[in-house]
């Protein structure tokens, strides 16, 4: 299998132990890393190609930097106990219209850690927090997939949304020259 899924078309099996959290949190803490490796010292032609009316490895790098507010504001929710976590904009208006391509890498990436050293440190302060109990074990369905998920769930989603599109930049990039 050398196609990657299309991310819509993917389904999720969450009866995995909460104890994998640490791992999760691992590979979560580890993207900006790998993300950086993919991209940093690549030719801007090869960051900003666009695969005819696909993203760029660059597009795809903003597109992780766009969804982190709302990975947190997930994380909030399971805090909240709400009835139904905070949807996406299945459209991704916000990547196709941030003109990712025309911004340096380095701001990327640079914000794109940032966000993420946000979302580890609030997921670090639940665990810590009175909360950590309730918001551990709390369900709250999936607003696409209609699928009731666990916080611990929903890291191992945007760990594997991570790992979707580094393998998309790295199928990008490929064997190109550094």
């Amino acid at each position: 299998m050398s196609q990657i899924p299309a991310w819509f078309e993917r389904k999720f099996d969450f009866t995995f132990p909460v104890e994998l959290l640490p791992n999760l949190v691992a590979r979560l803490r580890g993207t900006p890393a790998r993300l950086d490796e993919a991209l940093r010292n690549r030719p801007q032609s090869v960051l900003t190609q666009r695969p005819g009316e696909k993203w760029s490895p660059q597009e795809h790098a903003g597109h992780l930097d766009d969804l982190e507010p709302l990975w947190l504001a997930r994380i909030n929710d399971f805090v909240a106990g709400a009835a139904e976590l905070t949807p996406t904009d299945l459209q991704n208006r916000r990547t196709h219209d941030a003109n990712h391509n025309a911004r340096p890498l380095e701001d990327i990436l640079f914000s794109f850690r940032t966000h993420r050293v946000q979302l580890i440190r609030r997921i670090e302060q639940l665990q810590s927090s009175g909360d950590a109990a309730v918001a551990f074990t709390r369900t709250i369905p999936h607003p696409r997939m209609k699928t009731p998920m666990r916080l611990v769930d929903h890291l191992y989603f945007v760990a594997e949304h991570d790992d979707h599109h580094l393998a998309g930049i790295w199928r990008l990039v490929g064997n190109r020259p550094l």
